[in-house]
């Protein structure tokens, strides 16, 4: 990936099947300690909608921040609900699983 959003990659897609709270999630799941800006250009957003996206997670009491010297670092709380009525009896843990991602 050169830095781009991934729907850039399929020549037409103007759309996805995760939200950018999904891609931020995965992200921040494979790395934990990620910087905003570098989250941001992955998923093809500004950086200011990563920092909603992540206070979005917090309230939703699915993400924890921790301060470790300059640095942020992100727990995932992956036994939490998915949000949505037609996939709440699925947890976190089981879309970071579809993603090959580990959760925690």
């Amino acid at each position: 990936m050169n830095g781009s959003a991934r729907t850039s990659d399929t020549p037409g897609a103007r759309w996805t099947f995760l939200t950018n709270h999904s891609h931020v999630l995965i992200l921040i799941s494979r790395n934990p300690s990620a910087v905003l800006r570098q989250v941001a250009i992955q998923v093809g957003i500004t950086e200011r909608a990563v920092q909603r996206i992540i206070a979005d997670l917090e309230e939703a009491g699915i993400l924890e921040r921790e301060k470790v010297g300059r640095q942020n670092h992100y727990r995932i709380i992956a036994d939490q609900s998915l949000r949505h009525s037609v996939e709440a009896h699925r947890t976190i843990a089981d879309l970071l699983s579809l993603m090959d991602v580990e959760a925690g």
